[in-house]
């Protein structure tokens, strides 16, 4: 990556910062639904008590658990386990509320590209 594409990276997602977080769970112009999953940055992975350390754009970080029916995806939609995760990657999560805090129902890893940030947050 040249240091113009860093620039632009890292501007992108200083702007993402500095969206509002009540456009988080609110619908999409013209869509009439909310965005099916969210974007986040493993912080640890907790094997022992199958759930991961999450961080948000925003710096906020949230705790999700995970079980048996929680499927993993890596970029091109091949399975993953629990275990193939690290800290630093980043990745789109499907969940539920539940008591205990929010359980995965998909995590699919991939990167947060310019053509997606501006689908999810500018547009």
């Amino acid at each position: 990556m040249t240091g113009r594409h860093l620039i632009l990276v890292a501007t992108a997602f200083i702007g993402a910062v500095m969206v509002p977080s009540t456009l988080a769970g609110q619908a999409k112009p013209g869509t009439g639904r909310a965005p099916a999953d969210e974007f986040f940055i493993i912080s640890s992975v907790d094997l022992g008590k199958n759930q991961l350390l999450l961080k948000r754009p925003t710096e906020v970080t949230e705790v999700m658990r995970v079980n048996e029916s929680t499927r993993y995806l890596d970029e091109n939609g091949r399975p993953l386990k629990l275990s193939d995760l690290r800290a630093g990657d980043t990745v789109y999560i499907s969940s539920k509320p539940s008591t205990g805090g929010a359980v995965a129902l998909q995590i699919h890893r991939g990167p947060m590209t310019l053509t997606e940030l501006r689908r999810r947050y500018l547009q």
